[in-house]
Parts: structure tokens; sequence; C-alpha cells
């Protein structure tokens, strides 16, 4: 089976706590805090894999999930950071946020990674915090939580020449003539619906990887037939082999102008593509007076090729050569058309705000005080009154006096209630 797409979830380790530990030993009567750091949860990476061939594994395992760091323990022992994890993608798999469809990365080199989901910091023990003024705190940190993301995966075949065309034009066979006569075939095990992928050796020691993208109709570009499928493989090629049917069944100008439309309105620069004209099944009745008609219609050169006779192949596979010596590589995600503009003031935004739920209800909400919240350990006194020290700090109190709160309203902070007291 061929999969082309899917959708995983991602999501890396928490921090391991801090822990709160104090020294009773006979050779140190005077002890001090003792408790070891959090280990760091595990990273989640993407890998680019040429032992992977399709997504199809991962049409059942969807979610892939890393460990969380180790707690810290006594005598200043900190916890184990937890292994990362790797997730192996076939070479040429392009990464999408789902929400949004973000691109995140394209994974077009064997062995290169993508650091996709960050493992959460471990948090700090409590010997991390002596200081002179505090000589043994009774405060640590939680870890940190780790990071959950939904990816779209995309698998765009590497191929420097496709093949393009409605469907019995020949592309298959022609695909087949040149495994065959030219080159030593390293083919997918596809099925007739999925793109044939080979390199082919020329004559003078040269060579490329050839693709035959079957399933191209009129109306490919909004997904009739296996037309998206395909079009995507289409956005990794350098050069296009153009194929048009001269045997009499179609028109071939009508074809040629269908095909260059759908090419257009997929976008992602398939139009640009310098593309080698194919006229087929040249030893029909009547081809060459379609051929020489549909040249002068389109004033484009165009290579006549006949299957049975193998006629004008190899000018076919140098000129596709010729074409990817001056090819460009173009990218497989579309650049915004906006200007990006620096905002210098996002290193100053609010570290929170406050919503009014209810009448007597309010919530605070904000990255940066959420992340704060999720460090502090509020199982100990000293860790309670270091929240309501920082909270104090940032202006909340002043912040929910100018929303008018009174006496007893509650106050919201993540999973974190407490009553308002002026």
């Amino acid at each position: 089976m061929f999969i082309d797409r899917a959708i995983i979830e991602a999501r890396s380790g928490k921090g391991g706590n801090g822990r709160i530990a104090f020294r009773r030993e006979r050779s140190r009567p005077k002890g001090g805090p003792s408790g070891g750091n959090g280990g760091r949860g595990g990273n989640v990476y993407l890998r680019c894999s040429s032992k992977v061939g399709t997504l199809v594994n991962f049409k059942h395992s969807k979610t892939f999930i890393a460990l969380d760091g180790e707690n810290g323990d006594i005598k200043d022992m900190y916890g184990h950071n937890a292994p990362d994890i790797y997730i192996d993608l076939p070479i040429g798999t392009v990464v999408f946020l789902e929400e949004n469809h973000q691109f995140v990365c394209d994974l077009d080199e064997d062995g290169k990674t993508y650091l996709i989901c960050k493992g959460g910091r471990g948090g700090r023990g409590n010997a991390a915090f002596k200081s002179n003024r505090n000589k043994t705190p009774k405060i640590a940190e939680n870890g940190l939580p780790g990071e959950r993301k939904r990816l779209i995966l995309e698998l765009k075949l590497l191929a420097d020449v496709g093949i393009i065309g409605l469907p019995s034009v020949g592309k298959s066979t022609f695909i087949n003539i040149v495994s065959n006569v030219k080159a030593e075939i390293g083919d997918y095990d596809f099925t007739t619906i999925v793109p044939n992928l080979g390199v082919t050796y020329l004559k003078d020691g040269s060579s490329f990887v050839l693709a035959d993208m079957p399933g191209l109709i009129k109306g490919a570009h909004l997904g009739k037939g296996l037309g998206l499928m395909f079009l995507r493989h289409i956005e990794r090629t350098k050069v296009l082999i153009h194929m048009v049917d001269m045997s009499g069944k179609r028109d071939p100008y009508q074809d040629y102008c269908d095909i260059r439309n759908e090419l257009s309105a997929y976008g992602m620069h398939l139009i640009d593509r310098p593309e080698v004209i194919v006229a087929t099944k040249m030893d029909e009745e009547g081809a060459l007076e379609r051929f020489n008609k549909f040249k002068k219609q389109i004033n484009k050169e165009v290579i006549p090729i006949s299957a049975l006779t193998n006629e004008n192949i190899d000018l076919v596979l140098y000129k596709c050569k010729e074409l990817l010596e001056h090819a460009i590589t173009y990218p497989v995600y579309e650049e915004k058309d906006e200007e990006v503009v620096y905002d210098a003031t996002k290193n100053n935004e609010k570290i929170f705000i406050i919503e009014k739920e209810n009448e007597h209800t309010f919530v605070i909400k904000g990255d940066r005080v959420l992340r704060t919240y999720s460090l502090i350990n509020l199982s100990t006194d000293e860790g309670m009154m270091r929240l309501i020290t920082y909270l104090n700090k940032i202006g909340v109190d002043q912040e929910l006096k100018k929303m008018g709160a009174q006496d007893g309203d509650i106050v919201k902070l993540s999973d974190f209630e407490f009553e308002y007291f002026e």
C-alpha cells in the first residue's frame, strides 16, 4: 500500500519535579538543603531515513509520546533526563502543523533531523535556592510541561523528471521502455494507480530519476480523479515530460491545454517547470497529420515518439538531461507574500491579562504567567507564598481592584483557585 499523506500527534515529556530535602548526617550536624533538580523531559525528533519508503506505518501508529523526566532526589541527586524519541520518515516528507497548515520542515536528505517537540525543563530542587538570606529554603520547582503538536505529513516523491499527461497517453509504456533498454531501475512496488519511480542511465554515463504520474485529468487541482495526490508529487520535479496522444481518439491541443491549466491552477510554480512536449503513438494511422496540426497550434518544439519502434526515445531523455543542467529547485511550500515586519513590542507584551468570567469570577491568562505558575510547587507554605508574592509583584492585585473585584470573589489561574481580599 502506498500512503502519501498522514496525520500524527507528537508529545514531548514533562520535566521532572525538583525535590525538597535536607541532610541528616552525623558528619554534617548543620545539614542544609539537599534536594536535587528534576531531569529534562524527552524530546521528539523527526528524522529522515532512506530505510522508510512510504507513510504506511502511520496508518495505525499515530501518536508518539516521549517519557517524562525523573524527579530530583535527596542528597543533591538529579533526576535522569528522559530518552529522546525519533520518528523516522521517508525522504521527501514535508511537515505542516494541522491547526493552521503552517510549514514546519522539509525532510529531503537522509539523516536530517528536526526537533518538533521540546521536552520540558526539569524543576530546581531546594538546594538550588540556598542563599545567604535563606540558608534552609523549603521551596522547589515543578518540571515544565512538554509540548503537544498534531502534524500533517505529506510525502512528495523525489524525482528529477515527472512524466505527465492524461490517462492512457503512453506514460507507463514510456518508462517501461526506458527501464528495459537504458536503465537499471529501482522500482517501487506500486500498482497502476500510484507513481512509478526509477533511475535511468544514459549512454554517456549520466543519470536522473523519472517518475510516471498517473491520474491527471481535467479538474485534478480540485481533487478529481487522483489529481491532488499526484500534483503534490510533481512539486519536487525540475523538468516535466508532457505526453500528448496522437492516435486520434482525442483532441491533442485541447488535452495539452487542459493539463497546462491544471498545473497553473494548482500553483507551486508547476507551470514554470521546463517541459519536453512529446507526441505519442506516432505509429497510428493519421498521427503525422495530427502531429503537424498540433505543433502549429502550440508553436513549440514537440518530439514525436513511437513505443512500437522506439523512435526518438533517446532524444527525449537527452533533452531532459539538457534542461536539468540549467533547471532550478523550487520550494515545496508557498512563500507568504506579506512583508515580514519585526514587532519590537513582542518582548514587552503583557505578562498577564484578566478576563471576567461572571460577576464574581476572574480568570488570569497569559503564556508567561502560566509558565511561571507551572514551575511553582504549591505543596508547601513557602511555595504558596512564592506564588502570592509573584502575582503581587506583576500587578495582579492592582488589576483586580481596577476591574471591581470584591472581597470573596473567585480568582482562577489554570487549575488553581483562590479568593480575592483587598
